[in-house]
């Protein structure tokens, strides 16, 4: 009786230290992953800043070619100026869908307009042959690639996270430490059709 108590406590032991191990590397792990994605979504965070601060300019650049453009400048800054209260927001949005499609929408809304306003320039071949607009717009081509990188790799981060904190044992723990699952960026619903192209 003395040796099969005896085995049952050494077979709980061993148990034990294996799960606890188990279980300890893969807290560490989701920790890991967790700040990592936070981590991640500051540089998106960064790179829309960055499209933040270079639009004044390049709206002050077009105003001096494209005086009659006032309702299309008018947008871009309309949507500069909604965005602006939420460029950096606290990282407890990636676990709220609502306000993460909110943050979205308004971004994705300047970057529409943006787009507005360097098709009007089009229109003005003195603007397009300017140094300052020419080198703007690079910036902010330059920037809206950045942007699209960053936000794939924050992606391709949350994918990582959310797939490890719901695999078994793993969403045992997460739910037990309050590891929530973050939200991923997606496409605008206009980019599921096709543009259409007019001549």
């Amino acid at each position: 009786m003395k040796s099969n108590f005896k085995s049952a406590l050494i077979i709980a032991a061993v148990l034990f230290v294996s799960l606890f191990g188990l279980t300890s590397c893969n807290y560490n792990g989701m920790v890991e992953l967790d700040e990592a994605v936070t981590s991640q979504w500051a540089q998106v965070q960064n790179q829309y800043q960055r499209r933040y601060d270079l639009i004044p300019n390049l709206v002050n650049t077009v105003k001096g070619y494209a005086k009659h453009e006032a309702e299309v400048l008018e947008q871009v800054t309309q949507a500069r100026s909604n965005a602006g209260g939420v460029v950096n927001v606290d990282e407890s949005i990636l676990q709220d869908p609502e306000a993460f499609e909110r943050y979205q929408k308004v971004q994705d809304e300047l970057g529409s307009s943006l787009q507005r306003l360097l098709v009007v320039t089009e229109n003005y071949p003195e603007l397009k042959a300017d140094k300052n607009f020419l080198a703007l717009q690079d910036e902010l081509a330059g920037t809206e690639n950045r942007i699209a990188v960053e936000r794939k790799r924050y992606n391709d981060l949350v994918k990582k996270f959310n797939a490890t904190i719901r695999k078994f044992p793993n969403n045992l723990w997460a739910n037990k430490f309050g590891f929530e699952k973050r939200e991923y960026f997606a496409a605008e619903s206009q980019a599921q059709s096709a543009p259409k192209v007019e001549f």
